[in-house]
């Protein structure tokens, strides 16, 4: 196995960032196998969706429907409604497994690699991906 890091800078706002380029930077030469992609974060996770369409403010209004950003969390340090960030990787997992050929992420013609983070008090995330190689 052959392992590759990087940070991201995420800010002070909820956000979901592409990471396709970059994962497939750590990736590039590396051949055929598996990634595993893996946010080591208790508040951030990973999803395939298509970017640039408004799907990244969709979901992050959906998240909001869904975990609203106020104090009913038992969780209740940090930022107001912080509890709900804890949640976040229950619904977005903070890993991924995807295929790679010749260095490159098999994803579908409109899919991304994307990073979504709503902690607003941690604002440099990291991504490890783990290169597993074809036998």
């Amino acid at each position: 196995m052959d392992s590759a890091s990087f940070e991201v800078r995420t800010g002070d706002q909820p956000v979901v960032v592409d990471i396709t380029g970059r994962v497939e930077q750590a990736l590039a030469g590396r051949g055929d196998g598996l990634a595993h992609i893996f946010v080591p974060h208790a508040t951030a996770g990973l999803a395939l969706i298509e970017t640039g369409s408004g799907s990244e403010r969709d979901l992050l209004d959906r998240l909001d429907a869904l975990l609203p950003r106020d104090a009913r969390y038992q969780h209740a340090h940090g930022a107001a409604g912080h509890g709900r960030d804890h949640l976040l990787p229950a619904f977005l997992p903070p890993a991924i497994t995807l295929v790679v050929r010749g260095g490159r992420l098999q994803l579908g013609r409109w899919q991304s690699l994307v990073l979504v983070d709503t902690n607003i008090d941690n604002p440099v995330r990291t991504v490890q991906v783990t290169l597993l190689p074809r036998a």
